[in-house]
């Protein structure tokens, strides 16, 4: 079967992010961070829900808690909230703050983020959108958070410019991130408690040290150690081969700022794509070039015909302290 790529019924985004499957539901949750608002691609009915939180922006992204249907944790700068809402209705409802980053740095805000199988999340900051070069500021950091209410954020990186796509391979034991700003994939092995060892370069996007015209963004894998990095600026998905370090695959999208990607569908052989519909980022010049949007920027995508599964995606586990 050819690769095929559609556009689904969707809002357009300011800067769709962050897709995650539920298979429960058979839907699609993901973000627009800039829209600060919260969306859910019904399977079965073929229909996006969105809703917004008063009170709470941006949103960088969303995930579901074990064991508490209809509550979401949300992040919201630099603290993590906690939502309910019934995937319907236009508005959510803020419950409380599960966690606050203690920082001097009032500018900082997540990013992107992932919960591990053991429903850990990790998340990165950065440079709060409007404050400066985002680009060249290496403000941002890495961190863990273990689900503990009102605990604390474990550091494991720092120096970052663009905290971006994250995913694991289990079975090697291996962590892959992306900080934007560094135009690469870096590997990490993953320690019992979760802290991140070994650092190496998986695979450098850059062409002789020179910016190759797009940043990676988020990412995600598939059952056979494959990553599928989306490409800010590329207007396409890079399909990675982990073994060989080598780019496998170009995927073509018809929009240029690709955010994010996720496994989906019955089988989670359906790739999901966010995208923004935000002007295109010049890195070079350093300037937003309102002329180069090409239409349907900010929807969401799928793409069949891989030939490929997903893993599927784990809920965040909240645990209250001394429990």
């Amino acid at each position: 079967m050819p690769v095929k790529v559609e556009q689904l019924p969707s809002p357009i985004c300011q800067l769709g992010e962050g897709p995650i499957w539920d298979e429960e539901s058979q839907s699609l949750y993901y973000v627009d961070i800039l829209g600060a608002s919260i969306h859910r691609y019904d399977y079965a009915a073929k229909r996006t829900f969105s809703a917004t939180v008063d009170g709470l922006s941006p949103i960088s992204f969303i995930f579901l808690v074990e064991g508490r249907p209809g509550e979401f944790l949300l992040s919201t700068g630099t603290k993590l909230s906690l939502i309910s809402w019934d995937g319907k209705s236009t508005q959510g409802k803020f419950l409380k703050t599960v966690a606050r980053l203690e920082t001097e740095n009032e500018a900082l805000q997540f990013n992107d983020g992932k919960v591990d199988k053991q429903g850990r999340l990790y998340t990165g900051t950065m440079l709060a959108m409007g404050q400066g070069d985002v680009f060249d500021a290496k403000v941002g950091t890495l961190y863990r958070y273990d689900g503990i209410v009102g605990g604390r954020f474990h550091e494991q990186k720092d120096g970052i410019g663009i905290s971006n796509g994250i995913t694991w391979d289990e079975e090697t034991n291996k962590m892959f991130y992306i900080d934007s700003s560094t135009f690469d994939i870096k590997q990490f092995d993953v320690d019992g408690k979760g802290d991140l060892l070994n650092e190496k370069v998986l695979l450098r996007f850059s062409v002789h040290g020179r910016n190759p015209g797009f940043v990676g963004d988020g990412m995600t894998n598939d059952t056979e150690g494959n990553l599928y990095v989306a490409t800010w600026g590329g207007a396409m998905i890079c399909k990675i081969n982990v073994k060989t370090k080598k780019i496998e695959q170009e995927i073509k999208l018809p929009v240029s700022q690709v955010t994010s990607v996720a496994f989906g569908g019955p089988q989670l052989d359906e790739l999901y794509v966010t995208t923004a519909g935000t002007a295109l980022f010049d890195n070079p010049q350093r300037k937003w070039l309102e002329n180069e949007r090409p239409p349907n920027s900010g929807s969401l995508f799928r793409i069949t015909g891989l030939g490929a599964k997903g893993k599927g995606m784990y809920k965040i586990v909240l645990k209250e302290k001394g429990k």
